[in-house]
């Protein structure tokens, strides 16, 4: 490397050059990016030679960790022997056969047929694609809106954030025609005077109030994550799920699960909606099913809807041109084996209970603390004005961002949404690694807390 290269000034060239995904540019552009050069287990790596921990698993995804070598080889081989083919034109290749068939043996249930994206947000499309052709093909085309959630986030296409209930992202020209959205099972912000449980039947039944408002007949689908990871952490209580079901089932409406954060293990079983016992008739998955190594995503379809789509439809008119790439598609397989074979799922459950007792003992003297949640690896920390009430601080997400720089500060990469702190680290993380980013993040948030101690009620 010249010393021209070794002098190169990467921020600036970012500020100049790179547009960042959900960011203010000239807030960003104030500041300076960090660089980040390398990863291995669950650390990152910057420019300075600065180690990070990834409490964030990369954005929810590098499941079995940074510098798995077994991924690296998967991909240069299948890039030597064959780097892109299409699955159009009556073609196929290897990587994605064996994937679409072992992804049809672990998928619950009837989920026997996958269809191949690059992204969440494209399986999502994908779905919703699916599920309004479905009933179109069935003689009912009125049956055309789609039922999310407030702050579902179902990926950044039109019509993914159409279904998600991001209001900034609705603003911003993503509110669609044929979308509703209901309250979320948000127990914590939304329920607290009552029971889990009751609350749990209570979120759900919005949908049946919502259903008896719009029509059954107009009504394709309704669309939610197992946990709702992007919005917060939110974490139905286990009445929820169940009920949300039967209320589909009995009115005819097709029920995705939007498995892009929890599925592969993030919840303590392969995927979420074993979690919380419903059987979807599409799932949606992305993120872990390649630990981020390569983009991939896909959309397991039951039988109910693909064998209309394959026998009833014609020709399905959609599709992407890396639709089951065989790099992504081979990354994919060897990922799924060290998922499989170091039982990730299982030990996420463990490694979740360790997490979530050792946040409480280390963080509940702190008053900013309102409430400590997770499900696996997967949780989520309040930070309130006022323990006792549940007050939230004045201006929703100031806090946060500030907790999340105290955490950069402190070479922890954990994520504010409003006034939360979320976490899902890679499924490998030990007890040491535990340990630390708990001491990581008590220092970050007491931090916060001298910083707003005048807004608290303490």
């Amino acid at each position: 490397m010249s010393d021209q290269t070794i002098a190169f000034d990467w921020q600036a060239a970012d500020a100049a050059h790179h547009l960042h995904p959900f960011s203010d540019h000239k807030s960003l552009h104030e500041g300076r990016v960090r660089i980040i050069t390398g990863g291995d287990g669950v650390w990152l790596t910057d420019d300075q030679g600065r180690r990070v921990l990834d409490a964030m698993a990369g954005l929810w995804c590098v499941a079995a960790g940074y510098g798995r070598e077994e991924l690296v080889e998967a991909s240069a081989a299948q890039m030597r022997a064959l780097p892109f083919y299409n699955t159009f034109f009556k073609t196929s290749t290897r990587p994605v056969i064996a994937l679409a068939e072992r992804l049809a043996a672990m998928a619950p249930g009837d989920l026997n047929h996958a269809f191949f994206a690059c992204s969440g947000s494209e399986a999502v499309d994908t779905a919703l694609r699916m599920a309004r052709t479905y009933w179109i093909t069935r003689g009912k085309p009125a049956k055309r809106i789609v039922i999310g959630r407030e702050y579902g986030y179902h990926g950044s296409t039109t019509l993914g954030a159409a279904a998600g209930g991001m209001k900034d992202m609705h603003r911003q020209g993503a509110a669609l025609p044929d979308f509703a959205h209901i309250m979320p099972p948000y127990w914590y912000g939304r329920g607290s005077q009552m029971d889990p449980a009751e609350f749990g039947l209570h979120a759900a039944r919005a949908l049946e109030a919502k259903i008896a408002e719009l029509g059954a007949d107009n009504i394709a689908a309704f669309i939610g994550e197992p946990i709702q990871g992007a919005g917060g952490v939110i974490i139905p209580p286990a009445t929820y799920w169940p009920e949300i079901q039967r209320i589909c089932r009995e009115n005819d409406i097709l029920l995705i699960a939007d498995e892009v954060i929890c599925g592969f293990g993030r919840t303590g079983r392969m995927f979420g909606c074993e979690t919380f016992g419903i059987q979807p008739d599409m799932m949606t998955l992305a993120k872990a099913i390649t630990s981020g190594y390569a983009p991939l995503s896909a959309v397991m379809v039951g039988d109910r809807v693909a064998e209309v789509l394959i026998n009833e439809t014609g020709e399905f008119y959609h599709g992407f041109t890396y639709s089951g790439h065989p790099v992504s598609c081979a990354v994919a397989l060897a990922n799924l084996d060290i998922i499989e074979r170091e039982d990730l799922a299982a030990r996420a459950a463990v490694s979740g209970e360790i997490l979530r007792e050792r946040l409480h003992a280390a963080l509940d003297d702190l008053p900013i603390v309102g409430e400590i949640r997770g499900v696996g690896l997967i949780g989520a920390i309040e930070l309130t004005a006022d323990r006792r009430t549940r007050r939230p601080f004045e201006k929703t997400g100031r806090v946060g961002t500030i907790c999340r720089d105290h955490c950069f500060a402190n070479d922890l990469v954990m994520r504010a949404v409003r006034d939360t702190m979320v976490f899902a680290p890679p499924l490998i993380i030990g007890e040491a690694e535990i340990d630390d980013m708990v001491a990581r993040a008590r220092r970050a948030i007491t931090a916060t807390m001298d910083e707003v101690r005048g807004e608290m009620a303490v």
